[in-house]
């Protein structure tokens, strides 16, 4: 049900092999992207099944240039493209930073972009974005400037246990089960239904992005029980001066959260083999892996399946 597609995982200067911080999601209808670096739009046509032109919200962790300067070339594409539906850009200071962005060339922009401040200080989790399928929720972390996490809920599923429903009223399956889930309850030969009294509780599914942070309390708290955490592993090691996290300190969050799987992502250049990141993460955390630039996600209730975009 949620697609993810890790469009850039390298931090500073781009190298051969990896390209800036981006993040592809894709739920039902909806298309997201998280952080939005140099290069991104070439990307995402250079994967399979990706389209900028179906996004409508981009959220930015900080406005640190390696996650955002891909939005000045996205943003005149798509005005290239004919693009006429509004796009919410959300992130620390989005008013700011995206009106300085649209500010810097004459092609102007035929469609509206609506920036959304995201809040950058304290220890609350806040709600930023909400329809009837999920939520998008973001939490401060601790960079070097202002910076947030974000966090994907898919909303909790009710499904209606039908040996239970026929057993106990004699409502089989057909519309009436509709309407029970819809409405919340129903009535059947004179006996009221409810759907708590014969319902089975889904759990949605929790993927939480941490942006570049070191280590905190914010991001611990935000990706308890997460399916996914995918966290910034900038360096082996923790580097404090740095302002950003190493994998095994990443992994640490992982296992202190009760998180079901670990991705790191934002590697320096320093790094060409990435599989000492990933061993010294599964030092502490099995269910780590390394993301790579095109690497695909599928995110389920049973589990997670990796395979490549092109």
């Amino acid at each position: 049900m949620l697609d993810m597609t890790f469009l850039g995982t390298g931090s500073g200067p781009p190298t051969k092999t990896r390209n800036h911080s981006a993040i592809y999601l894709h739920y039902d209808t909806h298309n997201m992207l998280f952080d939005c670096g140099e290069g991104t739009q070439r990307q995402m046509i250079i994967a399979n099944g990706i389209s900028f032109m179906k996004l409508d919200h981009i959220f930015i962790t900080h406005w640190h240039a390696d996650h955002w300067v891909g939005l000045i070339g996205l943003l005149y594409t798509m005005n290239l493209e004919g693009r006429s539906r509004p796009l919410y850009i959300h992130g620390p200071d989005a008013e700011r930073f995206i009106g300085d962005i649209l500010d810097l060339d004459y092609w102007g922009s035929g469609f509206r972009v609506i920036p959304k401040d995201v809040p950058s200080e304290g220890n609350m989790e806040m709600k930023i974005l909400e329809n009837d399928e999920f939520e998008i929720t973001s939490i401060p972390t601790r960079h070097s400037v202002p910076s947030v996490a974000y966090c994907f809920r898919e909303k909790d599923k009710v499904n209606v246990d039908i040996e239970k429903a026929e057993k106990l009223y004699g409502l089989k399956q057909g519309k009436m089960v509709g309407t029970l889930k819809d409405k919340g309850e129903v009535e059947i030969k004179g006996k009221k239904i409810k759907l708590e009294d014969v319902g089975v509780r889904k759990a949605g599914i929790k993927v939480v992005y941490s942006g570049d942070t070191e280590p905190c309390q914010n991001v611990l708290a935000i990706s308890k029980d997460a399916d996914v955490l995918i966290h910034d592993a900038t360096f082996i090691e923790t580097k404090e001066d740095m302002m950003h996290s190493g994998a095994k300190e990443a992994a640490e969050i992982a296992k202190k959260a009760g998180v079901k799987n670990l991705i790191l992502t934002h590697f320096s250049r320093r790094y060409t083999d990435l599989r000492e990141i990933e061993a010294e993460a599964k030092k502490v955390f099995h269910n780590s892996v390394v993301a790579r630039d095109f690497m695909t996600v599928a995110v389920r209730q049973d589990g997670i399946k990796i395979g490549k975009a092109v």
